[in-house]
């Protein structure tokens, strides 16, 4: 076995998006250890002048997101004609492929939010593709419960103690796998990982330890090279995102909520949206 430290440990940063919901964000759109992960928001906001505003209707192309709630609703709609929505444990799964507009609106019956967004790149080859969208409840997800811990499992197979379960958003797994992993005081966990991923966490409650280094609530680590990465929990336990994927390897060029592979690129994005050209158009 050859165990994963921490290459690097991240903050993220408070900042607004859509119609001004409260978010902490960690960005690496050209950071060659999240590849392909592209960026991660928290959204954590009790007071409702901080959340209700939501995202209105926006453009996406070229890259994938997935919306993740811990508390609170989320209300997709986009101009494919989908519409869903999440609440407490629940997952929404979007790629805009060559162009897609949506919204992300907090339901009604919500008293605060607390929940991730994700954005994924999709390689050059999948840019031009159609766009796509799944939902899928807290029952939905797999469940490990074991004596250090429990967790859900959204998206690809990871190899606990004993026993490999696997996601049920088989349409992200390709590209991304991602863990919702709760621990225990003190306790030790290690998992199998594949050996040419790259293994990103984001703790948002409590702490942990990787091969004696700590990151804490809001903080993001990027592993380095390895097939096990041993976990242990801080005093008062810890719960995180565990995200990995095989690395793209390919050049990002992004503007806003376009991602693609070059500025001329970008440039033709820009001018189909502002004249109208943009495959799905408005939303009804």
């Amino acid at each position: 076995m050859a165990h994963r430290t921490l290459k690097e440990v991240r903050t993220a940063r408070p900042s607004r998006d859509g119609d001004g919901v409260a978010i902490q964000r960690i960005s690496g759109m050209r950071h060659a250890g999240m590849d392909p992960i592209l960026l991660l928001d928290e959204l954590r906001a009790e007071n409702r002048e901080d959340y209700i505003g939501g995202f209105p209707p926006h453009p996406h192309r070229g890259m994938q997101t997935l919306t993740y709630m811990l508390h609170g609703g989320i209300a997709h709609e986009d101009s494919e004609g989908n519409r869903g929505e999440i609440r407490g444990g629940g997952a929404q799964w979007m790629s805009a492929g060559r162009g897609i507009i949506h919204s992300e609106m907090p339901t009604r019956d919500s008293d605060g939010l607390h929940g991730f967004q994700l954005w994924v790149n999709l390689a050059a080859s999948e840019k031009d593709s159609a766009p796509r969208y799944r939902d899928l409840s807290a029952a939905e997800l797999t469940q490990w419960r074991g004596e250090r811990g429990s967790a859900r499992v959204i998206s690809g197979t990871w190899q606990f103690p004993g026993e490999a379960l696997e996601g049920p958003l088989a349409e992200l797994a390709p590209r991304a796998a991602v863990l919702d992993l709760e621990l225990l005081p003190d306790a030790e966990l290690a998992l199998s990982v594949p050996a040419q991923d790259n293994l990103l966490g984001y703790v948002y409650q409590g702490a942990v330890s990787v091969a004696q280094r700590d990151a804490h609530v809001q903080q993001m680590f990027i592993t380095g090279e390895g097939d096990t990465l041993a976990l242990r929990a801080g005093q008062d336990g810890a719960r995180l995102l565990l995200m990995r994927g095989r690395p793209l390897g390919e050049p990002v060029a992004n503007y806003g909520p376009f991602v693609m592979n070059t500025p001329e690129q970008i440039e033709q994005t820009l001018r189909e949206y502002q004249t109208g050209q943009f495959p799905q158009g408005a939303m009804e």
